[in-house]
């Protein structure tokens, strides 16, 4: 058994104050979106931040571009980098191949790699091409949907040509953010600098007088989807740790009332 030096996990879908572990000891996080229908750089976001959270180096696929225009995809990229700063971006097709060679290129020998993104947005296919081998089946969208079918079901642990070593995992379609303060730090850090010349230090950001983010997004510096997508980060990732410490508070007195039991039935003999 090796010790954990890397856990990338979620808030677990369902489950009140718990998590779940997607991927342990990875050195680096594909995450892929396919341009022609899942692209939203919410997501992204969202991926970023349990990266960092785990302290992963994220890399950005954007795949299936031989189904979108030159000009469409300039435009996405465009969108990823205004709100994204200092992540590879890398654009892929399965099909033309185009790409590939740059993304084969970024493997590391000996570093651990782990595909994350929806179902449907082409890992599998992804991985069979970098393996260049037929190791995961691929299935096409859903068009009752318009949605990717779970292909993979299981976690699949591929040792590349390059000696690099890659783990595909099952689409996910919730990326619940659990308690990922350095994480929402570091992919909002531009928030987050001009927060330092709130008026209040506990300010929120959200109705304060003073408030130098909220000033910031009126004018235009920050931008506002990605202002909205940190308060409603921020406010899941408080919920998470409000309910594990209701949980932990219920725990110490369940603890406290056994113990009181324990303790007058033994007076009793």
């Amino acid at each position: 058994m090796y010790p954990r030096k890397s856990i990338i996990e979620r808030q677990a879908v369902g489950k009140q104050g718990e998590k779940q572990i997607i991927a342990t000891n990875i050195d680096y996080a594909l995450i892929v979106q396919a341009v022609d229908r899942d692209f939203n750089v919410n997501r992204i976001e969202r991926y970023l931040t349990i990266c960092y959270t785990s302290k992963v180096s994220p890399i950005i696929i954007l795949n299936k571009i031989d189904l979108v225009t030159e000009d469409e995809l300039s435009d996405m990229i465009r969108q990823v980098q205004e709100r994204v700063n200092e992540v590879p971006v890398i654009a892929v097709s399965n099909e033309s191949q185009v790409g590939l060679l740059e993304l084969q290129e970024t493997i590391q020998k000996s570093k651990t790699y782990c595909l994350l993104g929806s179902s449907g947005v082409g890992k599998s296919s992804l991985l069979n091409n970098l393996s260049r081998k037929e190791l995961m089946k691929a299935e096409s969208i859903s068009l009752s949907t318009n949605k990717g079918r779970h292909t993979t079901s299981h976690r699949e642990l591929i040792v590349l040509e390059k000696g690099g070593i890659l783990i595909d995992n099952p689409g996910m379609r919730e990326v619940g953010i659990a308690d990922s303060t350095k994480g929402l730090e570091i992919t909002f850090n531009g928030i987050v600098d001009v927060s330092k010349d709130c008026k209040f230090k506990d300010c929120t950001h959200t109705t304060e007088v003073g408030c130098a983010v909220i000033e910031a997004v009126e004018n235009g510096s920050i931008d506002r989807a990605s202002y909205e997508n940190f308060l409603k980060m921020e406010k899941e990732k408080e919920h998470f740790e409000s309910t594990v410490a209701e949980k932990r508070q219920k725990d110490k007195d369940f603890g406290k009332m056994i113990k009181n039991f324990k303790k007058s039935n033994f007076n009793k003999y």
